[in-house]
């Protein structure tokens, strides 16, 4: 069985977001005997200029065969709210006979304004989220996350994160096996961390120009202390249900997320270093027990901190 697999490109879509899927896709297919076949598209046939300047050649989207699987790219053309419109606009009516509809970094916007996204889970490029909550408000935005699942719809975060997300839909298609030998051609994770490159990132909040910057310090020196909203809020000089509005419209998560997040980020640190016990980590970064600590690193990264241990010390 071959499946068609659609790249839809724009006016000043990110490179990678398409030529990463494309990469993954096409070695998958030599692995798999020919189980894609790959389709650069666009609302117009031509050459499509990316926001690097370098062009792609597409065919029309009224054009393409009939497809199983479509990744809508990202990039600096998701800004004009036209170009979004305008892609939205050929996305929405082909949707409902394409088994799974995916988008890249900020292609979540397109597949948004489709209402391909309403009442699902999703997430996008962590420079874009704060925008994408204010302007789509009736999607369940995870900004923490590499990719996202939700039904038929998927949607990864910023750039290589499509090559993990084209992993995953190659594993859900043709096997783990093939997944991690396509991986091993590019040289990048078969599985890599859920959350882990949004991760940072999104909680490098200790930059001048930002508006908790000097609480995400202080937060760190005390991550062994207990964090709750009504401390974080005094500390902000705020009352509690206006700072947690204000910090998750600023940093798209919750108060309390964030801080899990900061103490999962300490603890793996320490956990990647050495042999130190994962009791006292826990302790130190404010868990308090390992279970709880566990439970935090399967949300942040798929996996418990002795798999990472693991992986440090193979690496």
């Amino acid at each position: 069985m071959t499946r068609a697999i659609g790249f839809l490109i724009f006016p000043g879509f990110q490179l990678l977001d398409a030529a990463g899927p494309i990469a993954a896709f096409e070695i998958a297919s030599l692995y798999g005997q020919g189980a894609y076949q790959l389709h650069i598209l666009a609302r117009e046939a031509g050459r499509v200029t990316s926001s690097s300047g370098a062009t792609m050649e597409a065919i029309a989207i009224a054009e393409a065969p009939p497809l199983d699987t479509l990744v809508v790219a990202g990039g600096m053309g998701t800004r004009d709210p036209e170009t979004v419109a305008a892609v939205a606009g050929v996305v929405r009516p082909m949707a409902p006979d394409i088994r799974r509809v995916t988008s890249v970094c900020s292609g979540a916007f397109i597949l948004a304004e489709a209402g391909l996204l309403d009442g699902r889970r999703a997430t996008t490029h962590w420079s874009r989220t704060t925008g994408f909550a204010q302007r789509y408000p009736r999607v369940k935005l995870e900004p923490d996350r590499i990719y996202v699942k939700d039904g038929p719809v998927w949607s990864s975060a910023g750039i290589t994160a499509g090559i993990d997300l084209s992993l995953a839909l190659i594993a859900e298609d043709l096997g783990e096996d093939i997944a991690r030998r396509c991986a091993q051609q590019l040289v990048v994770y078969h599985r890599r961390p859920g959350g882990q490159s949004q991760f940072s990132a999104l909680l490098e909040m200790d930059r001048p120009e930002g508006r908790f910057g000097g609480l995400m310090s202080w937060i760190r020196e005390r991550l062994h202390e207990p964090l709750g909203v009504e401390r974080l809020a005094d500390r902000a000089a705020m009352s509690p249900r206006n700072f947690a509005r204000a910090f998750a419209a600023e940093t798209g998560v919750t108060p309390a997320r964030a801080v899990e997040r900061l103490r999962v980020e300490a603890a793996r640190e320490r956990i990647e270093a050495g042999p130190e016990p994962i009791e006292l980590i826990a302790l130190a970064a404010g868990f308090g027990e390992p279970e709880r600590m566990r439970r935090a690193f399967l949300r942040a990264f798929g996996q418990p901190p002795q798999a990472l241990r693991r992986s440090a010390r193979a690496g």
